[in-house]
């Protein structure tokens, strides 16, 4: 009876080491780094956000991303996210639930001022969102912090080009406005806006180490102002080398597309940049790393 029940038992074992491998290996290449790859609606901003919610799940991809506005119809006006209203969340809600897409971040204005910062937050927590990106003034720093601490919803530092006067240009400056403030507060790596300042993006991945809570992640045809977006991994930015630092990192978040070009059928050249997406992740999983100190 001891050996039927001991062979039993290890019969068991083996089931449930096979079910818990099984669901291991049901984890695409992505999953296992813990990224997502999401289109930020500011790709799609000549079509309305339900189209382009349409157009991101007809690319086969989970997630999406609020620009600051939102144009709900066919004419040219738009709406700021935080003035929509119950109604037209939960209309936005019910086709992201309809699309199987989840809402990974928000870009919007983080004013000094608490009630309007507020408002922002009040969106975010009414639409599920637990990450807000956008650039806070100086001044406004005190006040984002306590309304994190409040929602317990994170800001991720956006970067514009150094000739838009960007404060948040160069990754020191974002290290410096977050410098004791906890790990709710932290970048929005702008890739793209680096290469146009005249930065490495990988070398500016490395001095953010830690705190990058998620990407508006783009390549450039050169390193220059006046460039533009090309496909991920065509380009000058080193798409593979940055990911590679992230994953040594042990980053965890949403690679969000914002591809501002060809604005009126940039489908394809999407398309291309989760193909590079899908095809590096594979090959990452493949070579896992030990993150190190300091990484999220």
């Amino acid at each position: 009876m001891k050996q039927k029940l001991s062979l039993l038992t290890i019969a068991l074992l083996f089931s449930v080491c096979g079910a818990t491998q099984g669901q291991a290996t049901s984890l695409t290449p992505a999953e296992q780094l813990g990224w997502q790859m999401a289109i930020h609606e500011r790709t799609f901003e000549k079509f309305t956000v339900y189209e382009a919610m349409d157009k991101t799940a007809a690319l086969g991809l989970k997630y999406f991303s609020f620009a600051a506005r939102v144009r709900l119809d066919d004419s040219s006006n738009t709406v700021a996210t935080a003035n929509l209203n119950d109604e037209q969340i939960a209309d936005i809600k019910k086709h992201l639930r309809a699309k199987n897409l989840t809402v990974v971040n928000a870009y919007v204005p983080l004013p000094g001022n608490e009630a309007n910062c507020r408002k922002e937050f009040e969106f975010a927590k009414k639409m599920g969102i637990d990450v807000l990106v956008g650039e806070p003034s100086a001044d406004a720093l005190d006040v984002v912090e306590k309304l994190c601490k409040e929602y317990n919803i994170k800001v991720a530092i956006h970067d514009h080009p150094k000739a838009s006067h960007s404060l948040y240009w160069n990754p020191e400056a974002v290290l410096a406005a977050i410098k004791g403030r906890g790990p709710l507060m932290g970048a929005c790596a702008d890739t793209g806006h680096w290469m146009r300042s005249g930065l490495d993006p990988v070398q500016c991945l490395k001095t953010l180490q830690g705190h990058v809570i998620c990407l508006h992640f783009k390549d450039l045809e050169k390193r220059e102002l006046k460039s533009h977006d090309v496909p991920w991994g065509t380009g000058a930015g080193n798409c593979k080398g940055m990911m590679e630092e992230l994953q040594r990192q042990g980053f965890h978040g949403a690679f969000c597309v914002e591809y501002e070009y060809h604005f009126e059928n940039s489908m394809p050249e999407v398309a291309q940049c989760a193909k590079f997406f899908d095809k590096t992740c594979a090959e990452l999983a493949a070579s896992p790393v030990t993150p190190k100190a300091g990484s999220q």
